[in-house]
């Protein structure tokens, strides 16, 4: 039987009231993994003609989570970024994603931006799911057409992000 986005809802939402904290997020990274490797899931969520480049598939109106659904065609370097306040999982349903981590060098201000500067690279491939914690630099490199689900901590159409820019 395939995994539902009602399922998937629920399985977030009780992971994360059993423990807001990192080993909450760990918890929601298995019940993403269970939906990245459903191919009926990835069929009626992940679609080109819904999710180009994002679409919210669920927001949780207690919690304020959300399930986003991406589908990109194209390969694509992301620059450096974070969620702000919202922590984030990237889970990958179809093709790879190098994801690389950065450390902040130099802090921002208002006029400057914050400096980073790579510190590790690695591979997400179809049913990995990696938690970011809020605040996090990262950025993905698509080689190909890409799949994926992010859940997002609270909806990021209404989060500030930080000004982030390499060294």
């Amino acid at each position: 039987m395939a995994y539902t986005l009602s399922q998937l809802s629920d399985d977030i939402r009780s992971a994360l009231q059993a423990d807001p904290g990192p080993a909450g997020k760990q918890a929601v990274c298995a019940a993403v993994s269970k939906a990245l490797v459903d191919p009926a899931f990835i069929d009626q969520h992940l679609t080109a003609d819904q999710c180009r480049p994002r679409k919210v598939l669920y927001e949780d109106p207690t919690l304020g989570f959300c399930i986003c659904g991406h589908v990109y065609e194209n390969a694509a370097d992301g620059a450096p970024h974070d969620h702000g306040t919202s922590w984030a999982i990237y889970g990958l349903a179809i093709g790879d994603t190098e994801m690389t981590d950065w450390k902040i060098v130099r802090p921002g201000d208002g006029t400057n931006p914050i400096l980073v500067e790579r510190e590790r690279s690695y591979v997400l491939k179809p049913g990995d799911a990696h938690f970011y914690p809020a605040g996090f630099v990262h950025s993905p490199k698509r080689s190909g057409p890409t799949k994926l689900i992010r859940i997002e901590g609270g909806n990021l159409d209404r989060i500030q992000r930080s000004n982030i820019r390499a060294a």
